[in-house]
């Protein structure tokens, strides 16, 4: 925490350095803004309530962050005999999890080691790109099975679309295609949907800023399942992005009066939109 605001410092600092003007002006600005927009004060404490209403988290990706940490280290200090035993390890493990660690070596000054997770990189994607045109094929045929194979594509596409390795155009036109399946089984078999799944489509609309459809998920996720710390997350996620403020504090009031359990991550997500 300390490394990062340490950086924006120096950045801060940068800015003025070169723009004596309009760089003060700029972050005077941006304070303005988030002043009036996001400053409401919030009693965290409210929040809170109890130390048994907090509980830890430990996040899915943990293994996959490691790597990613690991691969980039590896790249700054340019040791190719590292690296290459590095890729070599994810390349063994599950590929289609790995896909955002193995893009980082992209950028590797190793020339081996780019060209190998070019290639790996290439055939995952292209491994992708067909599993979703065969499933939506079969989607679209109908039968019994329609909405297996949507549940299917349905994790199968979120566990590669939030590691964002796609260009932003080819990107967007997945999550959208996401959606459609996610339309698809909602409609076939609505209480067959987890909260795992609408938070999993919620996330990736919002990171195209289609706050429209992930919107119409948020109200589906508060419907379906009033009490779990997703839905609530996910509408403070929505309202902070697309500025709607009194929505925002709305959501906050809503979860401090509910019985759901708060995690370490909501409670610093809180902190931070404060």
């Amino acid at each position: 925490m300390k490394r990062r605001l340490k950086k924006s410092h120096i950045f801060i600092l940068i800015v003025m350095l070169i723009c004596p003007v309009v760089g003060p002006l700029f972050f005077l600005l941006a304070c303005l803004w988030y002043k009036l927009f996001f400053s409401e004060p919030v009693d965290l404490d409210d929040v809170i309530f109890s130390k048994e209403r907090v509980k830890a988290s430990v996040r899915a990706e943990e293994e996959q962050e490691r790597n990613m940490v690991s691969l980039e280290e590896a790249i700054e200090v340019t040791n190719e005999s590292d690296l290459r035993n590095l890729m070599m390890n994810i390349v063994k493990g599950d590929i289609r999890k790995s896909l955002a660690s193995i893009s980082l070596a992209l950028n590797s000054e190793d020339t081996e080691t780019a060209h190998y997770a070019a290639s790996v990189l290439q055939d995952a994607l292209n491994d992708f790109r067909m599993t979703v045109e065969k499933q939506k094929k079969l989607i679209e045929e109908g039968g019994a099975d329609k909405t297996v194979y949507a549940d299917m594509l349905l994790n199968y596409m979120n566990d590669v679309l939030k590691q964002k390795v796609f260009t932003d155009m080819e990107q967007k036109s997945y999550v959208a295609e996401m959606d459609y399946v996610g339309e698809v089984m909602y409609a076939e078999a609505p209480d067959a949907m987890s909260i795992e799944q609408m938070e999993a489509l919620i996330l990736r609309l919002l990171e195209i800023d289609n706050f429209t459809d992930c919107e119409k998920w948020c109200e589906r996720a508060k419907e379906k399942y009033p009490n779990t710390l997703a839905a609530y997350t996910c509408r403070l996620k929505l309202y902070f992005s697309s500025g709607q403020r009194e929505k925002f504090f709305e959501t906050i009031e809503e979860l401090k009066q509910s019985p759901v359990v708060v995690d370490r991550e909501t409670l610093e997500l809180i902190r931070v939109f404060r």
